[in-house]
């Protein structure tokens, strides 16, 4: 029996030293949120109606929820000298562009805060019109790094304005452009030095691409064909040309319904009211198109706006303004799926190419309507065009404008700012979406559920894995039918032989695809059983008993396998059944297993060579995490020095300047090369997260610090920390996407990676929980120890 000993005033001292230290720690990690690098943004601000406006909240808030403990956001908002807005977001100073005091008193507050790292202004050469000399002489009064995003870089400059830039160029340290339009503009037309440009383009927003027939339902807008434009109204929309060519469009399609969404420009209706407007609506009556046209003159919340982006058939993109570097509704409507047909400005040329798009000429409403007949006549056309124009876009969602510019904030802020990326909530909306009644989806178009594409065992021991591991986070009994569907389809794939299949098809059949080796698929099914038995006394008697038999059967005939990794699922499986499910029998298999795997380690191994095959490929990390199950099982040291030294040089091989790269598939690393770090794409969820998996068992056994960080870092790369610097993780949709390539990201959301990334982030969340519960433990000694001195408590818990 444990000594006890009775606790006096005095005992308490190492206590009360130990909670201090926590305290201090505490309010250090408070003092640091506080004192967080800040980064200062001075640009139009809701509730001011315009462009730049919306663009800044927009990336702020996808700054600030991409990022968190790197720094601080202020915001100095732009507005008139008779502009009095309220602002429902707390602003570090208002600047009032027309009043030149303004810029020099704001100037020395800058200066005088040392908190503040970085200043970036949202420039429009229209809102420091009048007030150009109080812009640049601010800029020098600065004495801090500025960044300048440029809204507009208009070509073949006058004297005035190139000598305006250029002497920007020599006060600031960086450009941000939306396009390499832009980009080359800067260099050629101004001077500015290629280096010193950071192309960001336009952000635009995730969307789940609802069902197009359900939201006209929703809008009373079914049976008809949508074309629609958006945004504040003026004339240089030049919506006339698309009011022209709904006159012959009608003709052939009068059904059409033209969608003139977004209210007046501010500016516009101060300086002449709704003239714009009324010629507009005046046209519609003179061509009889009162039946065809429908404005909605209202500033509408971007729930609703992407909803009428994502019902329309056609989008019209028809502006008159040959200079207009970007525009985001263009962008928005491209990333809501819509087939987009536009005039040449340059933002449209760039994006457009390779049939994203259809370019006009301005002002043409004879061709703007002969493209759209052509297009409502062509629904396979217009869908492969918003098909091509979403996977053009991807790369611009806010997310990943959010990478882009902490990436530049981090280069110029002289390494006072390290970026930490925010963990998002578990979302499991895309994985039940990929969940029929039967089982697991394979595939995914974009983010919709591919029924042709059948199911397969892997995919669904894979989900039985997940919704495991959720259940045992949360405890939510709505798991237990996801949980049964699974451990069914499981059940439906097990053979009389002793095996299981792995596909099936849309029916219910299986396909002549399990002809080809199922090893693998046959670990991974034990594996997935080995968890659910797991969960023990969380779950109902019958399922568990039921799990416990389906084991018994599948492991009957498994000494057969020679498969590596099948192998290592098996262990896995025995290893997570054993903890709730001893079985002697059992342990010997896992041995017998084992014993081929230290074998085929001995025979490959070597110094430079610390594996058990002559070449890394797939599902790499579930061999050492399989010696570490059989070692924690048996005590044998043999497989912990195996289980250890393997793992070390897998992790030397896909760790680098902290970021994961895992082995790709366009390129096996084998025994007598050196890794290519050049070498990219190909890389698969799945490796990140068996990686994840694997890396907290060995922090759960052996404490090593390491094991979590390189865990934190695995993790960032689904959510931007990869060599594209984009997310891989759609936070939207709770999707994940199917694979990082050399150039781009491949956006379907199939099973494999949707379930990969799940698993990553349950794994996650309970080395999450298990640290607040050690804090919850240190809080509860202490306040124990706050009781009178009788109370008793057990000496080596001091």
């Amino acid at each position: 029996m444990r000594n006890k000993i009775t606790i006096n005033t005095n005992n308490l001292v190492s206590i009360k030293s130990q909670l201090k230290n926590s305290l201090d720690n505490t309010l250090d990690l408070i003092h640091n949120e506080i004192e967080l690098p800040e980064i200062l943004f001075i640009t139009t601000f809701p509730p001011r109606e315009c462009g730049i406006a919306t663009y800044s909240q927009d990336l702020i808030l996808a700054v600030n929820n991409k990022f968190t403990k790197s720094f601080a956001i202020k915001i100095v908002a732009l507005e008139l000298e008779n502009e009095k807005n309220i602002y429902s977001e707390k602003l570090y100073a208002v600047l009032q562009t027309d009043n030149p005091k303004m810029y020099v008193e704001l100037a020395e507050h800058i200066d005088e805060n040392t908190a503040i790292e970085i200043v970036l202004i949202q420039h429009e050469f229209g809102l420091f019109r009048s007030n150009e000399a109080d812009f640049i002489s601010f800029l020098k009064s600065i004495h801090k790094p500025i960044i300048v995003a440029f809204h507009t870089v208009l070509p073949h400059p006058s004297e005035q304005l190139k000598k305006q830039v250029q002497e920007i160029n020599t006060i600031v340290d960086s450009f941000i452009v939306m396009t390499n339009s832009s980009a080359k503009i800067l260099e050629n037309d101004y001077g500015v030095l290629t280096e010193k440009i950071t192309v960001i383009p336009h952000g635009t927003h995730l969307v789940e691409h609802s069902n197009k027939k359900v939201l006209k339902e929703k809008y009373k807008l079914s049976e008809r064909k949508i074309i629609s434009t958006f945004g504040l109204l003026s004339s240089g929309k030049c919506i006339e040309t698309s009011i022209s060519a709904l006159k012959i469009i009608v003709k052939e399609q009068p059904e059409v319904l033209f969608l003139v969404i977004g209210k007046t420009h501010p500016t516009v209706f101060k300086n002449e009211g709704e003239k714009y407007r009324n010629s507009l609506e005046a046209k519609i009556m003179d061509l009889g198109l009162q039946n065809n046209v429908k404005f909605i003159n209202q500033y509408l919340p971007l729930n609703e706006l992407l909803e009428y982006l994502q019902l329309t058939d056609i989008y019209l993109f028809t502006s008159k303004d040959r200079n207009q570097a970007v525009s985001g509704t263009f962008a928005y409507a491209i990333s809501c799926g819509c087939p987009i047909i536009s005039t040449p400005i340059p933002h449209a040329i760039e994006v457009l190419q390779n049939g994203s798009g259809i370019i006009i000429d301005f002002e043409n409403p004879e061709q703007l309507a002969q493209q759209v007949i052509r297009l409502l006549n062509d629904e396979p056309l217009r869908k492969n065009i918003a098909a091509n124009g979403i996977h053009k876009l991807a790369p611009t969602a806010w997310e990943n404008s959010a990478i882009a510019h902490a990436g530049l904030f981090e280069k110029i802020g002289n390494k006072k700012i390290a970026l930490q990326y925010r963990i998002p909530d578990i979302n499991l909306n895309h994985f039940k979406n990929m969940t029929t009644s039967f089982g697991m989806l394979q595939f995914s178009k974009i983010n919709q559920p591919d029924l042709d594409s059948g199911y397969t065992l892997d995919d669904n021991a894979r989900a039985l894995v997940a919704m495991c591991q959720h259940f045992e986070l949360t405890n939510e009994q709505a798991d237990l039918e996801y949980i049964n569907k699974y451990f069914n389809f499981i059940k439906f794939c097990f053979q009389p032989d002793g095996t299981f299949l792995n596909y099936v098809d849309q029916e219910g059949k299986f396909t002549e695809q399990n002809s080809e080796n199922l090893d693998d698929a046959n670990g991974r099914a034990i594996w997935s059983l080995g968890h659910l038995i797991s969960l023990g006394t969380i779950l109902p008697t019958e399922l568990f008993e039921n799990a416990v038999s389906a084991m018994e059967l599948a492991l009957k005939n498994v000494r057969k396998i020679h498969s590596t990794r099948a192998m290592a699922f098996i262990i896995k499986g025995i290893y997570y059944s054993n903890l709730k499910h001893n079985s002697v029998q059992n342990i010997i298999l896992m041995q017998h297993l084992a014993n081929k795997l230290v074998q085929m380690y001995k025979h490959e191994a070597k110094d430079n060579w610390q594996w058990f095959e002559s070449y890394l490929t797939y599902g790499n990390s579930i061999l050492p995490e399989a010696m570490l199950c059989t070692y924690l099982t048996t005590g044998e040291n043999i497989y912990r020095e195996i289980a250890e030294k393997s793992f070390d040089f897998l992790l030397s091989k896909i760790y680098r300047n902290q970021s994961i790269k895992v082995i790709s598939n366009k390129g096996w690393l084998t025994n007598d090369e050196e890794l290519n770090l050049e070498k990219v794409g190909g890389e698969q969820p799945i490796d990140v997260a068996y990686t994840i998996l694997a890396l907290s068992k060995f922090y759960n056994a052996f404490k090593e610090e390491k094991y979590l960080e390189k865990m934190e870092i695995g993790f960032s790369w689904f959510l931007g920390n990869n060599h594209l610097r984009q997310i891989v993780y759609n936070p939207c949709t709770g999707g994940c996407y199917d694979g990082l390539e050399d150039n781009y990201i491949n956006l379907n959301q199939g099973a494999e990676s949707t379930v990969s990334y799940l698993m990553a982030r349950l794994t996650i969340q309970k080395q999450l929980n298990q640290k607040d519960s050690k804090s919850i433990d240190v809080m509860t000694v202490f306040r124990k120890s706050k009781l009178k001195s009788s109370v008793r408590i057990e000496s080596d818990k001091l």
